[in-house]
């Protein structure tokens, strides 16, 4: 439930919004199977910054909730691939591993090998 209320400050109308939400003490009272699927997160900005996210989440017909999934997905799969680029970096940094043919066929048969034995156990 989300109310919206306004109030004069020194002359000036403050909007401020004031979210109810789930917490633990709620969930004692709500059995086990009733409890919320997902988290809730508090996060502030500074007014100019709320309404940039508030235009954004109209523009592309959306809440602020699914706005900041997006972000952060956005923002988590970037984080991978920059660690990606630096592990790629490394290994470039370290020159190529010169194999002959015959210790790929060493690799490929040892590995072979394990998941064989693997599959022995599992079985």
């Amino acid at each position: 439930m989300q109310q919206k209320l306004q109030a004069v400050r020194g002359g000036y109308q403050v909007y401020e919004f004031v979210v109810f939400c789930h917490n633990r003490s709620m969930s004692r009272a709500i059995k086990t199977s009733q409890r919320r699927s997902s988290r809730v997160f508090t996060v502030s900005f500074p007014e100019p910054l709320a309404k940039q996210v508030i235009a954004v989440a109209k523009d592309e017909n959306r809440n602020i909730s699914e706005l900041f999934r997006e972000a952060f997905r956005s923002y988590h799969l970037e984080r991978i691939h920059r660690k990606l680029e630096r592990f790629r970096a490394e290994a470039a940094a370290r020159g190529p591993v010169k194999y002959t043919e015959d210790d790929v066929e060493a690799l490929v048969d040892e590995i072979r090998a394990e998941n064989l034995a693997r599959r022995k156990r599992i079985a």
